[in-house]
């Protein structure tokens, strides 16, 4: 019986690492055509490159550019469909048309989230009274959790549940918290990544009283 040592080389190969090989290992080794090696090493080279470039593609910030040139582009996406986080059919963005919409992506694992829960739900009260909502949107999150989530913060807005991501994509969202006000029109009006303070609010407060 052999008993593999944590650092043998036949189970954890490592470049650089100095052994002594195995007589049957020598001789395999020999007849490896050095073709076969460099093409492998290239094929290894190529798909590092392709993951390195997948994970570091930075998050759209397209919303955001045209807010600073002080435009209003439509909201994403508005007919894409979502379930409801409780379980009663699907909506869209598209179907708040005529509200202004505060629409808030969270997680129920995010510490920020749990910090502005009572922030939102508070202005889902003021908001209310002026034809305008609070409307979150689950990101990476099991519905069971979010569940508890707006159970414990007592949350009465609707939430959706973007299970594969688009929409949150489609805002440039690869983290959470983050908010968007979007006007009646279904135009955003303002961007905020990170978690919201009690000015975002005011906003969109003032958004939903003036127009």
């Amino acid at each position: 019986m052999t008993v593999h040592h944590p650092m043998d080389p036949c189970l954890y190969p490592c470049w650089g690492m100095t052994v002594a090989t195995r007589p049957e290992t020598a001789r395999r080794r020999k007849r490896l055509p050095i073709v076969t090696v460099t093409a492998s090493l290239a094929g290894a080279a190529l798909l590092g490159l392709l993951v390195y470039g997948i994970s570091n593609q930075s998050p759209s910030r397209t919303l955001d550019e045209a807010l600073a040139r002080g435009q209003h582009p439509a909201a994403p996406d508005a007919t894409y469909r979502l379930p409801s986080l409780s379980g009663g059919g699907q909506r869209t963005l598209a179907s708040f048309h005529g509200k202004v919409v505060l629409l808030n992506f969270w997680a129920s694992w995010c510490e920020p989230c749990q910090h502005e829960a009572g922030l939102l739900e508070r202005a889902e009260h003021e908001l209310s009274g002026h034809r305008a909502t609070v409307l979150g949107v689950t990101y990476e999150d099991a519905s069971t959790d979010s569940r508890g989530f707006v159970a414990k913060y007592g949350i009465t807005y609707p939430n959706l549940r973007d299970a594969s991501g688009s929409l949150a994509s489609a805002f440039g969202t690869r983290q959470v918290p983050e908010s968007f006000i979007i006007n009646r029109s279904g135009r955003i009006v303002d961007i905020n990544r990170g978690e919201i303070q009690g000015g975002f609010v005011k906003r969109a407060l003032k958004v939903a009283e003036e127009t």
